[in-house]
């Protein structure tokens, strides 16, 4: 089924303790924003991708796109939108934009390791489902914690550390998004929203390679997937 894109770019990289969008930091000599949108631009079924950025970084934007020497019908497809306040703001500012397509998929500008094959599954699962998030199970042992304290010990077997892509109906999460708007609910993402209209949300196996960066500890971490997954295709 084909789908449309909201790739979100509006980082401010606090917590990577930088002055600069986290999203421009360079693995192998491309920023972290090329690694994360290229997969989608190879994906036939991605028929329109709205990158959401910070008003005045569109600039910015703009000149990595003219580095990575896309074709006609690639630039045809990408659209810029101004992000908001918050993720959640931002996503709505991109479904703004979306055409016709059934699907939306909605995928972290500092994910730069989705592959083909997770968002294939996504796809499939979305498309039959109605909603499906990629994750992957939870590894360490979790407590809930309250002043420093622990209160109990949680079941991980029943734990999933979520990740983006998140793929739903294009109905389905603009409803999501004007029932939190008239609730004032602010979530922390898409499934989230989702959630509160009891739209059952189906797990697809997701990477522990797929990771987020977000901090300083992340980079030497992402070099490395990315020197694995150069030696694999050799």
């Amino acid at each position: 089924m084909d789908y449309e894109l909201i790739f979100l770019a509006a980082g401010q990289g606090k917590r990577m303790n930088t002055n600069q969008n986290k999203m421009w930091l360079e693995l192998a000599s491309e920023p972290i924003f090329v690694h994360a949108l290229k997969p989608f631009l190879a994906d036939s079924r991605c028929k329109h991708v709205i990158v959401v950025c910070q008003a005045d970084e569109k600039h910015i934007v703009e000149h990595f796109l003219e580095r990575m020497a896309l074709s006609a019908s690639e630039i045809a497809r990408i659209e810029l939108v101004s992000g908001g306040a918050e993720r959640q703001y931002s996503v709505k500012n991109g479904l703004a934009k979306c055409g016709t397509a059934e699907l939306v998929l909605v995928h972290d500008g500092a994910r730069p390791f989705v592959s083909l094959d997770m968002i294939d599954r996504l796809c499939e699962t979305a498309s039959c489902e109605g909603a499906a998030i990629c994750a992957v199970k939870v590894k360490d042992t979790v407590k809930r914690v309250e002043q420093g304290i622990v209160q109990e010990t949680l079941d991980r077997e029943k734990l999933w550390q979520v990740q983006t892509p998140q793929a739903f109906k294009q109905e389905t999460l603009k409803k999501a998004h004007a029932q939190a708007a008239i609730d004032g609910f602010l979530g922390t993402d898409e499934a989230s929203l989702v959630e509160r209209l009891s739209v059952p949300i189906q797990i697809v196996e997701g990477s522990y390679y797929n990771i987020k960066i977000t901090t300083p500890e992340d980079l030497p971490l992402a070099r490395a997937i990315l020197g694995e997954r150069e030696g694999d295709q050799h």
